[in-house]
């Protein structure tokens, strides 16, 4: 039965990578129905106005197309985020975000403005995939080849390539994963941290009694013969010696 916790653990996964693509919507949104010009709110690379992209560049979109290329990895990665990584996955997303901004405020081609959640697509990706690799943990493992099969192809992005592409921001995206993947390098799951052994039940001792530590199935007779065998070495074995003393006579 799932306790509380793990149910607002559940929603959580969900409900905080769906909030973040709504506000990127709800943002677009606002510039298409009330004309807003919001675009000169990204990355300028190199200008001191435009270190404000690095917290606003993600919730600006080009068009649809944009928009739309960009949401459904975010959301997916995200989560993946969230679940595999609670503990830290706040911090890999924010502080993450903030240096791949930084990044593309450095690198960045001069005069051009850098926008989209690209960059954080790529630091996601990045992360998931080299810190489950370092991990040497099988599920962790298992989630880096699941990026590497749906978005290996990200990894063209990160060369100068279209000219309206930033590949800045892809590169920087990227980087910052990696960096935060060696920084959490030790990080553990949650669950093998606070994982304990449980006591096996009177069903389940009597169920493993029929296999050896090999895994082999042990026939009734050699177990019945096994268990006899371990109870008469387990038994104290007790010598009692009598002495006899003549009593002086006086």
């Amino acid at each position: 039965m799932k306790t509380s916790k793990d149910l607002s653990f559940a929603a959580a996964v969900y409900i905080y990578p769906i909030l973040l693509i709504l506000a990127i919507w709800i943002t677009f949104w606002m510039e298409q129905s009330f004309g807003f010009h919001l675009k000169s709110w990204g990355v300028k690379p190199r200008e001191w106005i435009g270190l404000r992209g690095v917290f606003f560049s993600p919730f600006l979109h080009g068009d649809t197309k944009h928009l739309l290329s960009n949401s459904l990895p975010l959301l997916l990665l995200s989560m993946a985020l969230l679940y595999f990584y609670r503990g830290i996955a706040f911090n890999v997303l924010i502080f993450g975000g903030i240096l791949t901004g930084v990044l593309t405020w450095l690198i960045g081609r001069g005069g051009s403005v850098h926008i989209g959640a690209s960059g954080v697509v790529y630091l996601l990706a990045s992360f998931l995939f080299f810190k489950g690799i370092w991990s040497k943990n099988m599920r962790l493992i298992a989630v880096s080849l699941a990026v590497v099969f749906i978005y290996g192809s990200l990894i063209w992005g990160v060369f100068p390539g279209k000219p309206k592409i930033s590949w800045e921001g892809h590169l920087s995206g990227f980087l910052s994963g990696i960096i935060f993947a060696l920084y959490y390098k030790d990080y553990k799951l949650l669950e093998d941290e606070i994982k304990k052994e449980k006591p096996l039940s009177k069903r389940e001792k009597e169920f493993l009694s029929h296999f050896d530590e090999n895994g082999n199935f042990i026939p009734t007779s050699e177990r019945i013969k096994m268990e006899e065998e371990q109870s008469q070495s387990n038994t104290l074995e007790v010598e009692i010696n009598y002495h006899y003393k003549a009593s002086s006579e006086e």
